[in-house]
């Protein structure tokens, strides 16, 4: 089978390639690439659907519509996160879906409702899926005057914790106009202020469709483990500061300690989330326990970091492997996945695709 692996190459990758890379006309947050992947991660997915697969690589920019136009491949396996704007991660399954080309991963409506974390609570709110209580906002002025502290602030339209430094959770009124005051000069887009959990946090990878998705090992996150005297907040700072490669933090578990009663509870609301937002192939949702100890939604991410090393803490991967899966096998069952569901199955069976 012949697939095509969508992707966007992370700047400072793209840096060393062109000298005049620099010369960019934007003005703009300092962690406009943190989404993208580096020239590892693509070599990681490309080499696991080689494995039983020609692939040809396509990246995400200007060219895409002609590559796949003259392509036609069998599949895509999208990972292409785009750059600008709320529609960035629905722009390739659009373009896909305008050419007729199946794809792994969500639909363009879906991938846009959960990058709008706005959109995902009212959503989610709708159904009556427990999510913390928020407010919007888009102007200074537009801050409520009465709210529960402490309040987590962060821009509706970015992920990998962009817009979330340390600072992000406040305790006061002062602390909260500053932080908003920063977050919208720098973002240039409304802010969710929503309600902090004080619970213990999960991120829980999913895999599947309809009565083949499957929840893998739960990933705790240890704040302990973050500098003293920091927030317990998974913060930017946490993700690509204080966490290095050459120096990881110890600040996962995995599989995560769940009694049965807790462990059924995040299974039926994640899966519950997945198929309420039209999720598919694959999704991490992030799950932070409430007061009385029960599980809201913080997030859902359909395009989730798929980093292939153990040292670089990305949690899909480590998901998988808690469950017994290779970084390959990670791959080929997001293909299988799409492939039934494209209903492009053949009825072979790879012995590495051992999950679904």
């Amino acid at each position: 089978m012949h697939i095509a692996l969508c992707f966007n190459l992370r700047r400072e990758s793209a840096c060393a390639l062109s000298s005049s890379s620099s010369d960019s006309p934007l003005s703009i947050a300092d962690d406009l690439y943190a989404e993208w992947d580096d020239f590892e991660t693509i070599e990681a997915v490309r080499s696991a659907l080689a494995q039983h697969h020609q692939v040809t690589l396509v990246e995400a920019d200007h060219n895409a519509f002609v590559a796949f136009q003259a392509l036609r491949p069998d599949l895509v396996f999208n990972m292409a996160e785009g750059l600008l704007g709320a529609s960035r991660e629905a722009q390739i399954p659009a373009m896909l879906d305008m050419l007729g080309l199946p794809y792994t991963g969500s639909d363009p409506l879906t991938l846009g409702n959960c990058l709008d974390k706005r959109r995902t609570k009212e959503i989610l709110s709708y159904h009556r899926v427990a999510t913390p209580r928020f407010a919007l906002v888009e102007e200074l002025q537009d801050v409520p005057a009465r709210l529960r502290y402490p309040l987590m602030v962060k821009p509706i339209l970015e992920g990998s914790s962009k817009g979330v430094p340390d600072s992000a959770l406040v305790r006061h009124r002062k602390q909260l106009l500053q932080q908003v005051e920063w977050a919208l000069a720098t973002y240039r887009q409304p802010l969710l202020i929503e309600e902090f959990l004080p619970g213990r946090e999960f991120t829980v990878a999913m895999i599947g469709n309809g009565a083949q998705l499957r929840m893998l090992p739960a990933v705790e996150i240890d704040f302990s483990a973050l500098p003293k005297g920091v927030n317990p907040i998974y913060s930017y700072e946490a993700k690509w500061v204080w966490d290095r490669e050459e120096q990881p933090l110890s600040i996962f578990s995995c599989p995560a300690s769940l009694d049965p009663r807790l462990h059924n509870a995040i299974e039926s609301l994640c899966m519950r989330a997945f198929r309420i937002m039209g999720c598919r192939d694959w999704c991490r949702i992030d799950v932070r326990l409430d007061a009385a100890g029960q599980p809201p939604i913080i997030e859902l991410n359909p395009l989730p970091g798929i980093l292939p090393r153990p040292e670089q803490n990305s949690c899909f991967p480590k998901a998988a492997r808690a469950a017994g899966l290779s970084y390959d096998a990670l791959i080929l069952n997001v293909v299988h996945a799409a492939l039934v569901r494209h209903r492009l199955f053949s009825g072979e069976r790879h012995a590495d695709c051992c999950l679904l």
